[in-house]
């Protein structure tokens, strides 16, 4: 095993002069250690009766640009052959989208000097084929599979606009394009068992035969276990992944991010370990030889604890914001194509009171908000919905009529005060019906009093 961490770079050369030797490439040689001009290893392949040079970069870091590839390029068309030549950069880490982009044009374009990548994970499957395990400790944990942001069927913007379909008085057809980004979260779906037997003198007191799973977000921040519907989403959508490509991601989004995982595997399955261990903890009571009643704390041994597998995947963290008149919306869900976690509803929220709303709420097209069923009124004029907070009020017959604006307002002053009185009172028809019954109530009292009843 060679643990690639404790290497210096040129160290790092030696390692792959040897596995690019065994792997059968011809005549490998390193360039002079200074002043190489981005040759670190130089060797040869025979190709349909022809030989071939191979000009190869090594690079022991976390990540490669796309300079180093360009600079590959020059110094393949530099190098002195008789022959064709092409390039390869070896890394230890991974290779960034624009590196990646670069060395695909070559390819793309039949330039005559391409260049091969390989990253960490590329490397190790190498290893394996001359039976050489290389062990990464240190160097991040890498993944180019995601989970589909995008429902193909319904477009960048089907969620959120089925989300909007709810809301009363609002024709999604007329919403404006919600600004939209993505954020590809790192996550690791683990599986683990373990197995574990507790005896005293008086026998076995407790056994634990268990498989576990669970999802792990692996960013920056402290490993933490996913909740049970992004764990479930992750589950069963786990073979339908796809390439994370971002060129494309970013002709889709507005903006794109992608976080990386932020520790290796060997630290994520450490964590795993000591969680299932605390986890599984657990005190029993046992009665001694003596007849006495003990307890003992049974903690799993590092040993007890077997993790089977660390499977690394992106789940697209998709974030919307409408704009409506004088307010944004903000929509954010887990996307798995057209399966989705909700994050954040924003759109079913009263802006008023921020209530969040699971029955009906109601758009205001005079100020652009949504409301609740306690802040949405009817306007007088127009008998259209308004809000109370956007609407100008005034009383009238006693009770309150709410209007868009202080024109609509003055236009129904102008109309109340030709109404006759009947039509004045029916401006409130609670007050009216209550002074009715009210009158009635009277005349019936008098009529008793004088005995008419």
């Amino acid at each position: 095993m060679e643990l690639l961490d404790d290497l210096s770079g040129f160290q790092f050369e030696d390692l792959m002069e040897d596995v690019f030797r065994k792997l059968g490439y011809e005549n490998v040689r390193q360039a002079v250690k200074t002043a190489d001009e981005g040759r670190d290893i130089i060797m040869e392949e025979v190709v349909d009766g022809r030989r071939r040079a191979i000009i190869v970069e090594c690079k022991h870091t976390d990540s490669v640009g796309r300079p180093v590839v360009q600079k590959l390029h020059s110094a393949i068309a530099t190098f002195d052959f008789d022959g064709p030549k092409r390039g390869m950069v070896v890394t230890t880490g991974r290779f960034t989208s624009p590196a990646r982009e670069y060395a695909d044009r070559l390819r793309n374009n039949g330039d005559p000097y391409s260049i091969e990548l390989l990253d960490g994970t590329d490397l190790r499957d190498l290893s394996e084929d001359i039976g050489l395990d290389i062990y990464n400790g240190r160097i991040e944990v890498l993944c180019n599979e995601t989970l589909r942001p995008v429902d193909p069927t319904a477009g960048r913007d089907g969620p959120v606009l089925e989300a909007f379909r709810s809301i009363e008085n609002l024709d999604s057809r007329d919403l404006p394009t919600p600004w939209t980004s993505v954020t590809f979260e790192p996550v690791l779906s683990i599986t683990a068992r373990t197995d574990a037997t507790f005896e005293t003198s008086v026998g076995v007191i407790h056994q634990i035969n268990q498989q576990d799973a669970f999802l792990l977000h692996a960013d920056r921040q402290h490993p933490r276990v996913a909740d049970g519907a992004v764990g479930t989403l992750v589950q069963e959508n786990f073979s339908r992944t796809i390439d994370l490509d971002e060129p494309a991601m970013e002709e889709m989004f507005d903006e794109v991010d992608v976080n990386r995982f932020g520790q290796t595997e060997t630290e994520y399955k450490e964590w795993a370990i000591d969680r299932l261990r605390e986890h599984h903890t657990t005190t029993v009571e046992y009665t001694g030889d003596n007849n006495v009643t003990y307890t003992k704390e049974c903690t799993p041994n590092l040993s007890d604890v077997s993790v089977q597998s660390i499977e690394p995947v992106y789940v697209p963290e998709v974030r919307s914001s409408t704009s409506l008149g004088e307010y944004s919306y903000p929509f954010t869900y887990y996307a798995a194509g057209p399966s989705r976690v909700t994050v954040e509803d924003g759109i079913h929220r009263c802006v008023h009171c921020d209530s969040a709303q699971d029955g009906t709420c109601t758009y205001c097209e005079n100020c652009g908000s949504i409301n609740c069923k306690k802040h949405i009124k009817t306007e007088r004029l127009e008998q259209e919905p308004v809000c109370t907070g956007c609407a100008v009020t005034e009383r009238f017959f006693l009770r309150t009529k709410y209007f868009y604006d202080e024109e609509n307002r003055d236009e129904f002053r102008e109309e109340y005060a030709a109404m006759p009185a009947y039509e004045k009172a029916m401006e409130n028809p609670p007050l009216v019906g209550g002074s009715l019954v009210g009158a009635i109530a009277v005349v019936l009292l008098l009529a008793i009093q004088f005995g008419l009843l």
